[in-house]
């Protein structure tokens, strides 16, 4: 067997290479590089695709968190609630505008964010008195939507609002409802390796609220009013690159299909491997877009190096909790603290996933697997 890609971007390049170049060339030779028509198409492209009324692209999923909570006013003396167990921009964009990163637990079955442990969280921070609730970030993780219905309902009862980082299950739906949609505010990602991803950095807010998608594209020009030089609130350079849209627009049309792959995959996956080690499991009236296909077994390091004595690439998300990194553990933590972060974060182990991995290199993988797994005496965890 040839070299396996955990991802393999090259695979879906010799798909629509040719339309991807014809789509950059055009942008190069327009000399249009900076919100050119390509931008706004996107958008419109996006909007149809997920249901919501606004969609804004920007630099980055990062920047399309930072700029949601520059336009909610979030800052000093707020807290925001955000799940322990993830990529570290959903705290960081909290920091960032001097608000209050709280850290929570998230669900043993699914990897998303807890309902329960944020309702504690934002009761505990009530009680202490020194910041004010205000959001919940909840991070749609591997692929798959948190339970939005439970989180709604919690902030609600609180009084704050959600913003969905939908950074890794853009695609992913609720009972036929796209999760970009489901509350004031989303944001995903298009770096390379997401499911839907372009060349480089980028990413979107979605929102139904006229009056947030106007805010929305002054902070993404430095907070501009009538023109560049009337700057009415603080903002950021979030500008989507020209070139991007035009790549990001070829990849929306092979998209649903791309879906379709990836799950295939993730059956074929949870069919060899299910009742070995602990394999993913979809909620009642949800799919995934499958952004990684997540294990979990006692024994992972020994399993990783066994897949790496046979070829077969591997990756760990995520290997520590944020809330004990280096730069967060001074913020708060939910009152029972995030005893399942901290187990999975010792036990999940992540195999290759992408569109292109044809059945023959998937029967290999799963070949590789079951044999390190019964090596090196892996169990579910």
């Amino acid at each position: 067997m040839s070299n396996i890609n955990f991802i393999d971007l090259n695979a879906q390049r010799v798909h629509i290479g040719d339309k991807i170049d014809t789509a950059v060339m055009k942008v190069i030779n327009s000399g249009n590089f900076i919100l050119g028509p390509e931008v706004a198409e996107v958008e419109r492209r996006l909007e149809a695709y997920t249901g919501a009324k606004h969609a804004i692209t920007c630099a980055s999923g990062t920047d399309a968190l930072v700029m949601v909570l520059l336009a909610k006013g979030i800052g000093p003396g707020d807290a925001v609630f955000v799940p322990t167990f993830t990529f570290v921009a959903t705290a960081e964009v909290v920091a960032l505008t001097g608000a209050t990163p709280v850290f929570v637990d998230v669900k043993e079955g699914n990897f998303n964010i807890d309902p329960a442990s944020v309702n504690d969280a934002i009761k505990m921070v009530k009680a202490e008195g020194k910041l004010t609730p205000k959001a919940i970030i909840p991070v749609d993780l591997f692929g798959q939507a948190a339970d939005h219905d439970a989180l709604g309902a919690v902030a609600e009862k609180h009084g704050v609002w959600v913003l969905v980082d939908a950074a890794q299950s853009f695609g992913c739906h609720v009972n036929g409802k796209h999760t970009t949609a489901m509350f004031e505010a989303a944001t995903t990602s298009f770096f390379p390796a997401k499911p839907l991803g372009c060349y480089g950095d980028g990413g979107a807010i979605f929102t139904n609220s006229d009056d947030l998608a106007e805010r929305l594209l002054s902070v993404r020009v430095h907070g501009q009013g009538t023109d560049k030089y009337d700057n009415i609130r603080l903002g950021i350079n979030g500008r989507f690159d020209t070139v991007q849209a035009a790549i990001l627009l070829e990849k929306l049309n092979i998209f649903d299909e791309e879906l379709v792959k990836r799950q295939a995959i993730s059956e074929r996956y949870g069919a060899a491997f299910k009742g070995l080690v602990m394999v993913p499991e979809l909620d009642s009236g949800k799919n995934s877009s499958w952004a990684q296909y997540t294990l979990r077994v006692n024994n992972r390091d020994d399993l990783v190096a066994a897949l790496k004595e046979e070829a077969i690439p591997s990756a760990i998300y995520y290997p520590i909790p944020l809330h004990q990194q280096t730069a967060y553990k001074h913020y708060p933590c939910a009152p029972k603290g995030a005893p399942v972060s901290e187990m999975l974060a010792k036990d999940v182990i992540s195999l290759p996933m992408h569109p292109y991995l044809d059945e023959a290199t998937q029967d290999f993988i799963i070949e590789k697997v079951l044999a390190c797994v019964a090596k090196v005496g892996a169990q579910k965890a």
